[in-house]
């Protein structure tokens, strides 16, 4: 069997790792992109471990990433992101990854894509999934991206140089509408006939956030617990369904189930409360504003995915909603979310003018890495 090979670099952005290429030296046609992104990473795999390729067997480490100069004015590239499925031969294109576009910026300056002189570089970029803007900024030294640096996030370990990530204008990523019920509130009626209230926002991804207490949950589970609660994952599976057909992103609860795991996200949601997290330490309540557990592609995520964690900051701003409810009082916009790897802080700057609300940015803080340069090996069509 012959292997094609296909430049690329492996790259460490928050707490996801994925592969990272550029739109030159990839076909033009969709699906040949997707089979070469499917052999990279080792998917699909019934045993659920992408063994025969770079993948690591969860969403967060499932990740590809495209980076093409930009022809839209006042943007310097384009970025497009592809969740690949473990176990089914897909790449799903319905939202993007807020930790690797911590990479978007760093990536085009060292590939020589911006130019930047040493200081704070800004690169304007646009996200071909959700058809919006963010801007990176971040330290150059030496005409490269600085790596080293004392910045901590919660679920990485060790510290790295500080990325900020400014989202504009995020609302409406795939809906058009920050609120695509048209509500602050929804209650949906379960196939067994309970009713549970629910909120849907639609800001840099579509999300559904539930109350913790109202699905027997407190929103302090480690991700082991969760996954052992398999009545508990098909409840919020067939919510995050029901509530993207209120949300428009499907006619059925059945067709969005089977479109994609990607989008809508789910997430249940609880007051701040002391947590035991994955290192075995304990975060206090009066660390967090809100503790959230967030289900990534069908799975427990082990932090959160910074686009679902940016909604949930939205969402936490908007009074009448039940994760507002729920959320500790702050001065400014600014939410630590309390997740199995620690507190994460995220800022949303939400105006309201009567009835109407809108986003005018969010603010999150990442650091990156890259771990690998070289080529990916695909076999040959046919080969």
């Amino acid at each position: 069997m012959t292997q094609r090979r296909v430049p690329a670099a492996f790259i460490r952005g928050g707490t996801s790792k994925g592969i990272f290429f550029h739109g030159r030296d990839l076909p033009r046609d969709p699906a040949q992109r997707d089979e070469i992104f499917l052999a990279a990473m080792g998917s699909p795999d019934p045993y659920g471990r992408q063994l025969d390729g770079l993948g690591g067997g969860i969403s967060s480490l499932s990740k590809v990433v495209v980076i093409e100069p930009s022809a839209r004015p006042g943007i310097d590239v384009d970025y497009t992101f592809g969740q690949v499925v473990v176990d089914a031969p897909a790449v799903d294109y319905g939202a993007t990854c807020g930790n690797l576009s911590s990479v978007v910026g760093p990536f085009a300056v060292d590939e020589g894509l911006v130019p930047a002189t040493d200081g704070e570089a800004l690169v304007r970029v646009y996200n071909t999934n959700t058809d919006q803007v963010f801007e990176s900024r971040f330290a150059v030294v030496d005409g490269k991206a600085e790596t080293g640096g004392e910045f901590v996030i919660p679920g990485v370990a060790g510290s790295a140089a500080r990325i900020q990530l400014d989202f504009l204008d995020p609302a409406g990523s795939r809906t058009g509408a920050l609120l695509p019920s048209g509500g602050i509130s929804d209650l949906l009626e379960l196939a067994d006939g309970t009713e549970i209230e629910v909120c849907c926002i639609d800001a840099t991804t579509p999300c559904v956030f539930a109350a913790a207490a109202d699905l027997g949950l407190t929103a302090t589970e480690l991700p082991g617990e969760l996954e052992a609660m398999g009545r508990a994952l098909a409840q919020l599976e067939e919510i995050r369904a029901l509530a993207g057909v209120r949300m428009g992103l499907g006619e059925t609860a059945a067709a969005i189930s089977s479109a994609s795991r990607a989008s809508p996200k789910i997430a249940v949601v609880g007051p701040p409360a002391k947590m035991q997290l994955l290192d075995g330490t304990l975060l206090a309540a009066d660390a967090m504003d809100l503790s959230v557990r967030m289900i990534s592609m069908g799975q427990p995520h082990r932090a959160v995915p910074l686009t679902g964690g940016m909604c949930l900051a939205v969402a936490a701003n908007l009074d009448g909603s039940l994760v507002h409810r729920m959320a500790r009082r702050t001065s400014t916009g600014d939410k630590r979310l309390g997740t199995p790897s620690g507190a994460i802080p995220i800022g949303a700057q939400v105006s309201r003018a009567g009835t109407d609300r809108t986003v005018d940015r969010i603010t999150v803080y990442r650091t990156a890495r890259r771990l690998m340069d070289g080529h990916v090996l695909v076999p040959e069509a046919g080969g």
